[in-house]
């Protein structure tokens, strides 16, 4: 008697994230979404990479352990100027601050994706670094900026899909979904290898 198909598991974002939820919805599979209750905090002398992937994995986990027959995405993103992580700014004066130390330099966004499935012990973690150039701001540029997007959620304190784009030189990347919080190319092949169908 063959056996019969896998049941279909259930796909679960651990995050509160909007950007990554809207990201997500583009792959048109059905998601829920829940917070994962992990400690941001970064260890003594941890680098921004490492930080990041400590970080989705551990949301990941977190989530995976109260949906343990799901597929649990969990990603977190950390700006890596010259070793030192930026995160998101919360307020006008740390935006500002990050802003100004940011401009005419290259700043590395280590977008980290996990995907975890208690069920099938399904563990896989990844890094989409992306480098993205600093035009040489003025004050008054990052003010008006700051004033027009309020990218306080954001770290780096820009949005890239929207106005943000304009502070920009360059943007280096191979998964263009990255900067905005979820490598979306990575996110479908390791959903994928998790056992889900994607076009």
């Amino acid at each position: 008697m063959p056996e019969s198909p896998p049941l279909p598991r259930s796909l679960v974002l651990g995050s509160t994230s909007r950007y990554r939820r809207e990201l997500l919805a583009r792959l048109g599979l059905p998601f829920d979404v829940a917070a994962p209750a992990v400690n941001e905090t970064p260890l003594a002398g941890e680098a921004p990479r490492a930080l990041a992937l400590r970080l989705a994995l551990a949301k990941a986990r977190a989530v995976a352990a109260a949906h343990p027959q799901a597929v649990v995405i969990g990603s977190d993103q950390v700006a890596d100027l010259d070793g030192e992580p930026l995160g998101k700014p919360g307020n006008h004066e740390r935006a500002t601050a990050q802003l100004r130390r940011m401009r005419g330099q290259t700043v590395v966004f280590h977008t980290a994706l996990a995907v975890v499935c208690q069920a099938t012990s399904f563990e896989q973690v990844d890094l989409a670094p992306v480098r993205v150039r600093f035009r040489d701001l003025s004050d008054a540029e990052i003010e008006r900026y700051l004033h027009a997007e309020q990218p306080y959620d954001c770290a780096g304190s820009a949005k890239s899909e929207g106005l943000g784009i304009a502070l920009l030189d360059a943007i280096d990347s191979d998964d263009p979904t990255a900067l905005i919080g979820l490598p979306l190319i990575r996110t479908c092949r390791m959903l994928r290898a998790a056992g889900l169908a994607l076009p």
